[in-house]
């Protein structure tokens, strides 16, 4: 095979045994790889009704055809598997080193089993095997656990590993990956943990073959040169970061603060990227084959004092105007944290908002929090965040996300949260399409499957009135199917601000060997996104998740360019239904199925 390496791991935590298997080429085809292919894969050997903690569910790190090539921004992989937080399927994307590392030890996939008896972590050197007892690293951070695995196998190997809160079953934690980078969404090191799998340690010494190579090179060439000609990819992101979104959403309205109860917030600019670049940025950061470099080396000052990667703007949002901080030290020193004992920033920043809205309402005292925890309080913000991973007390509810802890105390409403899982950083009653790519993303509330952001605020490709909704419906489908095969390729999502369909194709075709067209690689997203709807109708969700809370439906914008508006998701939604091909209820239709090769 060329672009896929066509080996698959598979590794049986419970008795210790592992064994190599051919990469199901019709199945890479259609499916692609990483998100798309461990999915297939996933779907096939699981039952959706499974308890996402119990041994029964698998967890497979998942490479794609491109992951490791010279293709633009190539170093992608994806950790699929039942989330906890949401019982639906989570396939949680990340960069860095580690996804190229493992198409150079000569894998694909690694589908892991079971549960170990106890603490191991998982050696590759490319065709050599090994399960290490890991008790020793048990209770230790990512960092920590990250030195000295590599002092003990390899100073060159990459290292995915969890924290004190994968081990404390939080359904917040993430794994962590190079330190910094994270498959950070839905619980994935909660079900890391349950396997007392510590970490997964790859070295790698070969190459991936690509079909052809004169075509692939010239299809690198032409993708590289346009996202050097685009001004976000070119421009915006070296510069600034993510963070450069945190006063460009302010200014639209649509920087969701305090537990979205406004889409304005003062400290905007005191947090952003603009600031952390003039004030507490080291250097930029890329991951492997990146020509983007929107990472931020950073730092932290006194009393909050630290240092490491980020915080990308989600993260700062989260722990920022979420949060009502506008201390840009505490909001860097909770995302360091977050990456040290292994969190989801996203859903753990928002969590404690909503805790906080929760203590300003008097609905949690503060015999019961410990803490004083009004908006804006800093200090208790990043305590919390240590709390979190622990499992324990008041922590450990907030551990269990937003919906669990405003459950608890009587008040789910105030869990700004879609299918159990945290929104991110974008007011939809400022944005409509963002709102619906929220309420029907199949892993819960999520920019990334689908990023109507780009049309509707950077307007790119084309500038979308961020209040219409007519055309959302086939606007969101199509951003959808795209991100699918994006993620599925093995590529950055960041590249389709310059690139598209046309570039990707000929890049994945000059790889593979097959004749994928930029229609082609839409049909896969479809499949796909088609696939993963299945899988949460079968675990038992249904349409009436396909929504938002009622303060976004009902509560209209209190100020700002979008004063007085509300989500119009209920509107557009029997129109992405239609869309899709599903019927009135969101299931998808048997001709659509047929259509994709699903029935």
């Amino acid at each position: 095979m060329f672009g896929w390496i066509g080996n698959v791991l598979r590794v049986n935590l419970t008795d210790g045994t592992f064994r190599r298997e051919d990469l199901k080429e019709d199945a890479a085809r259609d499916y692609l790889g990483a998100r798309g292919l461990g999915t297939r894969y996933f779907i096939d050997e699981t039952d959706p009704a499974m308890d996402p903690l119990s041994p029964e569910n698998k967890l497979l790190f998942v490479t794609g055809p491109l992951t490791g090539t010279l293709a633009t921004s190539a170093g992608r992989f994806n950790v699929v598997t039942k989330s906890p937080l949401t019982g639906a399927i989570a396939a949680s994307n990340s960069g860095g080193y580690w996804g190229p590392e493992l198409k150079f030890a000569g894998w694909d996939m690694i589908i892991l089993e079971g549960k170990a008896p106890k603490p191991v972590y998982l050696f590759l050197y490319n065709d050599r095997v090994e399960l290490r007892n890991a008790s020793a690293l048990w209770g230790k951070n990512t960092h920590e656990t990250t030195d000295l695995l590599l002092a003990e196998t390899d100073p060159e190997a990459k290292v995915a590993c969890i924290g004190p809160a994968g081990e404390n079953g939080v359904l917040l934690a993430n794994i962590i990956n190079d330190k910094h980078r994270a498959p950070g969404r839905g619980g994935v090191g909660a079900v890391m943990g349950s396997k007392n799998l510590k970490a997964v340690v790859v070295r790698g010494t070969k190459g991936v073959r690509v079909a052809d190579r004169e075509a692939f090179l010239d299809a690198v060439k032409r993708a590289r040169a346009k996202l050097a000609a685009h001004p976000v990819t070119s421009g915006g992101l070296p510069l600034y970061g993510t963070n450069v979104l945190v006063n460009i959403l302010n200014q639209s309205g649509a920087l969701p603060t305090r537990n979205f109860q406004t889409g304005i917030f003062d400290g905007a600019d005191r947090t952003g990227g603009e600031t952390q670049r003039d004030t507490r940025l080291h250097r930029n950061k890329g991951c492997f084959g990146c020509t983007i470099g929107c990472g931020r080396v950073s730092f932290a000052e006194a009393p909050f004092t630290g240092e490491g990667e980020g915080p990308e703007y989600e993260s700062t949002w989260s722990f920022g105007a979420d949060c009502g901080v506008d201390d840009i030290d505490a909001i860097a020193k909770a995302n360091y944290l977050c990456n040290e004992l292994g969190m989801d920033t996203i859903s753990l920043g928002s969590t404690i908002a909503c805790a906080m809205e929760l203590y300003e309402k008097g609905h949690v005292d503060r015999e019961t929090v410990g803490y004083d925890l009004h908006f804006g309080n800093a200090a208790a913000m990043v305590a919390l965040v240590e709390e979190a991973a622990s499992g324990k007390g008041f922590g450990g509810l907030l551990g269990q996300g937003s919906w669990r802890l405003a459950k608890h105390f009587g008040h789910p409403e105030l869990s700004m949260s879609v299918k159990k899982q945290e929104m991110p950083a974008y007011d939809p009653r400022s944005i409509q399409g963002i709102g619906l790519n929220y309420a029907t993303s199949n892993r819960g509330g999520c920019h990334v499957r689908g990023y109507l952001i780009s049309p509707e605020i950077l307007g790119v490709p084309e500038k979308l009135d961020p209040q219409s909704v007519a055309e959302k419906p086939a606007w969101a489908k199509i951003f959808q199917d795209l991100t699918a095969a994006v993620d599925s390729a093995g590529l950055c999502l960041f590249t389709t601000f310059g690139i598209g369909g046309e570039e990707i194709a000929a890049q994945l075709a000059a790889a593979t060997g097959e004749p994928y067209t930029a229609e082609s690689i839409l049909k896969a997203g479809e499949r796909i996104w088609n696939m993963e709807r299945l899988f949460n109708l079968n675990a038992g969700l249904s349409g009436e998740d396909d929504t938002l809370p009622p303060r976004l439906l009902e509560t209209p914008m209190p100020e700002g360019p979008h004063k007085g508006s509300v989500s119009r998701v209920p509107e557009m939604l029997p129109r992405y239904y239609q869309a899709r091909g599903w019927d009135d209820e969101g299931i998808p239709t048997p001709e659509k199925l047929r259509e994709l090769g699903l029935a």
